[in-house]
């Protein structure tokens, strides 16, 4: 197909599918593809289920600014991540939201409880409202999700993490470092039989990196490795003491605990203090993410601290630079993280 004229920042794509197109696809008429869209219950299954596959295949968004927002007035800047409750991703947002309200532009908010279709949902919803640019916490896309914002076009920055293989632009720091960086602290405090300890690994694929990075360092030291202790259910300070004792069962029993965020090792110092378990005496505890409760416990917290509101904000100065100037010399910033050692370890 033919080129379209690039807005600037965007990236030279294919001409965007129509609704025709994708009746031709479909072998259904136009105005079956649009009852099957917008009225799915005025349709057959099997009919519905032949216009999805059309509309995955040829990357058709529907536009929805030609509808109810036809009259907006403000500009907006949709921003997905995968969780609203978790402070770390609030933290990121409100980095955003300083940035691009400064320059006229609103936020909407799509949150996939690290559901990768639940993403591509929230993606071709948004991409219906024809915005200048997007962000999206985590590198990691369905492949008709990635295909899907190729095709689009615009500025799209990737956050929270460094990727191989970004689509766009890309802002976050290496997980698989800072796992490391902690492996190296334990054992040079003289720590042995080190677990790491997290929730849903497969879905928090960050936390997933943070352990692979973790054990290779300990592969690379000749220490005793081990596979992570780990649970299914969303992560909490007292789900962090239940691990804590659970790993203390283990035999050997592990010198140090990392686990995959603040909230589970905070919960873990606290059920120790309750159990009378020395820390770190008995069990050296870390965590991640830096958050301020990390220096409030007795001991304090070893943490890894991640830059996460600054990671919000360099990736929306880097959309904003894209959208209004084109796209940057820079397209990858590593922002690094910072090892905060207190009594815990």
């Amino acid at each position: 197909m033919k080129t379209v004229p690039r807005m600037p920042g965007a990236r030279e794509v294919p001409s965007a599918a129509t609704l025709k197109h994708v009746a031709e696809r479909a072998g259904v008429s136009p105005i079956t593809v649009s009852r099957a869209l917008n009225k799915p219950a005025m349709v057959s299954a099997d009919l519905r289920d032949r216009v999805r596959l059309a509309v995955d295949e040829l990357g058709y968004v529907q536009n929805r600014v030609a509808g109810a927002l036809a009259s907006a007035s403000s500009p907006v800047i949709p921003v997905v991540v995968p969780s609203l409750s978790n402070a770390v991703f609030v933290e990121t947002i409100q980095g955003i939201q300083e940035v691009v309200q400064r320059a006229g532009f609103q936020l909407l908010l799509g949150n996939t409880e690290y559901d990768l279709d639940r993403e591509h949902a929230w993606i071709s919803t948004f991409l219906g409202w024809s915005p200048p640019g997007l962000i999206l916490a985590g590198t990691r896309h369905q492949p008709r999700t990635r295909a899907l914002i190729e095709r689009w076009g615009r500025p799209v920055v990737e956050i929270m993490e460094v990727g191989a293989k970004p689509i766009d632009m890309n802002v976050g720091l290496s997980h698989g470092a800072a796992g490391a960086a902690m492996a190296r602290h334990l054992l040079e405090r003289g720590h042995a039989n080190l677990l790491f300890a997290g929730c849903r690994i497969a879905e928090d694929y960050r936390a997933g990196q943070r352990f692979r990075g973790f054990d290779r360092a300990l592969a690379s030291f000749g220490a005793a490795r081990r596979p992570p202790l780990t649970r299914n259910v969303p992560s909490s300070p007292a789900l962090g003491g239940d691990m804590l004792v659970e790993a203390l069962r283990l035999d050997p029993p592990p010198g140090a605990i990392f686990y995959a965020n603040d909230d589970l090792a905070v919960g873990a110092i606290l059920r120790a203090q309750r159990e009378g378990i020395a820390v770190p005496g008995r069990v050296a505890i870390a965590g991640f993410n830096g958050l301020d409760i990390s220096g409030l416990v007795t001991p304090g917290l070893t943490t890894i601290v991640s830059p996460r509101r600054a990671i919000g904000r360099i990736g929306a100065e880097k959309l904003l630079g894209a959208i209004e100037v084109g796209s940057p010399k820079v397209r990858r910033v590593d922002v690094g993280f910072e090892l905060i050692v207190r009594g815990s370890t």
